[in-house]
C-alpha cells in the first residue's frame, strides 16, 4: 500500500471531504470541510479522490522521541528519576560517630540520589560485560560480582517508592 502525501484529497464516509494534512507511522491528520481536523488510521475505509505522492516520513516525533529515550536509557549513565518513598521526603540520614565527634547530616533525598545513581552505574557496567569481548566464563564470573553487590544494597530498598526499583542480590534456594 502506498501512503497519500500530503495535500491528498480524500471523502470519507463519517466526516466528509477533507484534505491530509500530516502523516504518521498510523494515522493521518485530516482537515475535514465540515468536522475539523480529525485523525484516521491509514488502513480505514475512505475514498481516495486525488492521491498525492509525495515523500512522507512515516515515524512520527513521538516514535522518535521513545525510541532515543529508550536508547540513553541503556547505553548511557544518565539516571532515570526514580521515586522516593513519602515518608523520607524531606527527612535526613543522622550519622553519628562511636568517638565525640560531631554528627554528619545530609538530607536523605541527596543520599537516596546518590543510592540510584550507583544503581543506574551498575546496569550501565552490567549491559557493557554483556555486550564485551569477553568470553562466557569471565562474563559469568563479573555477572556474580554485580548480583553481590545488589545484595549489599538491599539494606537501601527500605527508600524506594516502588519495590520495582528494588536491588535484588542473589535469590536463596
Amino acid at each position: 500500500m502506498k501512503l497519500l502525501g500530503i495535500g491528498s484529497r480524500l471523502k470519507h464516509e463519517a466526516f466528509g471531504l477533507g484534505v491530509v494534512t500530516n502523516v504518521t507511522s498510523k494515522h493521518y491528520w485530516v482537515t475535514f470541510i465540515e468536522n475539523g481536523l480529525e485523525t484516521i488510521e491509514i488502513d480505514s475505509e475512505f475514498e481516495v479522490i486525488e492521491a498525492l505522492e509525495d515523500e512522507v516520513d512515516s515515524v512520527s516525533f513521538y516514535d522518535v522521541e521513545r525510541s532515543l529515550k529508550n536508547i540513553l536509557q541503556k547505553w548511557s549513565d544518565v539516571s532515570q528519576v526514580v521515586p522516593i518513598a513519602d515518608k523520607w521526603k524531606g527527612g535526613k540520614l543522622i550519622m553519628e560517630p562511636g568517638t565525640a565527634t560531631q554528627n554528619k547530616e545530609v538530607p536523605i533525598d541527596t543520599f537516596f540520589h546518590k543510592i540510584t545513581m550507583v544503581r543506574d552505574r551498575i546496569r550501565v557496567m552490567e549491559q557493557k560485560i554483556n555486550s564485551s569481548n569477553l568470553d562466557e566464563a569471565e562474563k559469568i564470573d563479573l555477572q556474580q560480582y554485580i548480583t553481590r553487590i545488589y545484595g549489599s544494597l538491599t539494606t537501601f530498598n527500605v527508600l524506594f517508592k516502588s519495590t520495582s526499583d528494588y536491588f535484588v542480590g542473589e535469590k536463596t534456594k
